[in-house]
């Protein structure tokens, strides 16, 4: 217990250092966060936007936020994870308020005036070699890790309900998914 107690509060302290490298506008400390939070948040505004396209682009707008908040952490007196939680979330309800206050059809001209939010060629083909490499990586953990991998990060599925569904206890879960993780991130870093 006392192990787990401590892997905590230095990952806590991890987030914080980041964070407030962050405030000083440090890129590396920026990248470091995003990749050490970003499936998480993601999955925070998937649970409650059930749309992956606005997620992923709601998720942008949680970082430019992060990025341009990150000085007044300090001061909030949240834990790291509890904050920028609370800035996917607050920035998720703000989409679906949004969402409901539109117009169910906006006018034809409108419309045209809006540039693409597709990806060019380029990006596309970018994302698509980084969907086979994750998916030849999770292919490796084989199931039920890959599943439960699936299940959180891409498809926002809580750990009570992985838990429930699996009848492991929630900690085991936990575990089995931090191993999953670090195994992925060595496939995909390779």
């Amino acid at each position: 217990m006392g192990m787990n107690v401590a892997l905590k509060e230095a990952r806590r302290v991890e987030l914080e250092e980041m964070i407030a490298r962050v405030a000083l506008a440090d890129r590396e400390a920026f990248d470091a966060l995003y990749d050490a939070t970003s499936a998480k948040l993601h999955a925070v505004c998937l649970s409650l936007l059930k749309d992956r396209p606005e997620a992923e682009e709601t998720l942008q707008e949680v970082y430019v936020r992060i990025w341009q908040n990150a000085a007044r952490y300090a001061s909030n007196g949240l834990s790291p994870m509890t904050w920028l939680i609370t800035i996917a979330r607050n920035r998720s309800i703000d989409r679906l308020r949004a969402r409901k206050s539109r117009p169910a059809t906006a006018p034809a001209e409108a419309a045209d005036a809006v540039p693409s939010a597709e990806p060019g060629p380029e990006a596309a083909t970018i994302r698509a070699q980084e969907r086979r490499m994750l998916d030849e990586c999770l292919a490796q953990l084989g199931e039920p890790q890959a599943g439960a991998v699936r299940a959180v990060y891409l498809e926002g599925e809580t750990y009570a309900d992985l838990a429930a569904r699996e009848g492991k206890p929630i900690n085991t879960v936990r575990s089995w998914l931090r191993r999953s993780l670090l195994r992925l991130k060595d496939c995909v870093g390779q």
